[in-house]
């Protein structure tokens, strides 16, 4: 009965512990510090209490989500000369990791159903997006992943293991699955994980279905090409952003090289967890009128105030 497991992802990279503490808070804090500033200037603000901004705000809290999942761990471990993890501890964190991801795509999902409706069908746009329905898409984007995801970790949690040890900074249920010790008690999980993928690759369908309509109302427009470029440029940004860090970690783990140095091999696996969280509020900051004259506005007043 295994009941820790041994991660071995930082074991080539502990002469260098104390550099990689300090730039793993720092990147910890910057996360924090404008996810956090984008979700207080939205609640704050009465003016963006409308479905645009509530769905990046529950992006930025997703965000938050994934990133309190893995660095308060690694930061952990990087302080730590051995790098456990216990058995539950290690499947939390699986089902953190993976739902943070797929809640990700479900409101990348939303928030390109919600640019169809106010582009495509701007009479009716908010008796479409109304406050029930808007409710109701925000916990299908939380509720769902977390449900289809912890039907995952359920069925891994059955499985009788073979060995402690994961060659990853982190847990990630494919890798508990490998370490299985009849392949045969994996069908389940195989079929499950194959249901899994089918769900999110049709969410996948939706954002193309929503866009290929938003940039077929938009060409013989002007007012909705501003329009386009205003609130759907950050959003597809965003949606590219997710898919290459999301789609190289895969491609690696299919097809990529075992002789990479771990450094490397380390970065693919955590690029999804560093780069979405940072860019998004980011993008959006500085993209959406709204966000950055209200930013820029309390910078100023604050200035003046200590002046």
């Amino acid at each position: 009965n295994i009941v820790m497991f041994f991660l071995s992802g930082l074991n080539d990279t502990m002469n260098y512990r104390v550099v990689l503490f300090s730039l793993t808070l720092l990147c910890y804090c910057f996360i924090v510090l404008v996810n956090v500033a984008l979700i207080v200037t939205i609640i704050l603000d009465k003016n963006m209490h409308e479905p645009m901004y509530i769905l990046l705000c529950t992006f930025c809290m997703n965000g938050l989500y994934g990133a309190t999942g893995f660095y308060p761990k690694i930061l952990w471990d990087l302080l730590s000369p051995i790098h456990v993890i216990s058995y539950y501890g290690c499947l939390v964190q699986a089902l953190v990791m993976y739902s943070f991801v797929c809640s990700d795509l479900s409101i990348l999902a939303v928030m390109a159903y919600d640019r169809y409706v106010a582009i495509c069908r701007p009479l009716v746009y908010h008796s479409i997006m109304s406050k029930s329905r808007l409710l109701l898409l925000v916990c299908f984007s939380w509720l769902t992943p977390f449900c289809i995801i912890g039907t995952n970790i359920i069925l891994t949690s059955r499985l009788k293991l073979c060995s402690p040890y994961i060659d990853r900074l982190f847990c990630v249920n494919w890798v508990i699955v490998k370490l299985a010790c009849f392949p045969a008690d994996t069908i389940v999980n195989n079929i499950f994980a194959y249901v899994t993928i089918i769900i999110y690759v049709f969410h996948g369908f939706l954002i193309v279905w929503s866009y290929v309509y938003v940039i077929k109302t938009c060409v013989n427009s002007l007012e909705n090409r501003a329009k386009f470029m205003q609130t759907c440029v950050p959003h597809l940004t965003s949606l590219l952003i997710f898919l290459v860090t999301i789609l190289f970690d895969i491609m690696h783990i299919r097809y990529g090289s075992t002789d990479l140095p771990q450094a490397i091999e380390n970065f693919i696996a955590i690029e999804f967890l560093v780069i979405p969280p940072i860019m998004n509020p980011l993008i959006y900051g500085f993209k959406l009128t709204k966000i950055r004259n209200r930013i820029l506005g309390g910078i100023t007043f604050k200035i003046k105030l200590h002046r």
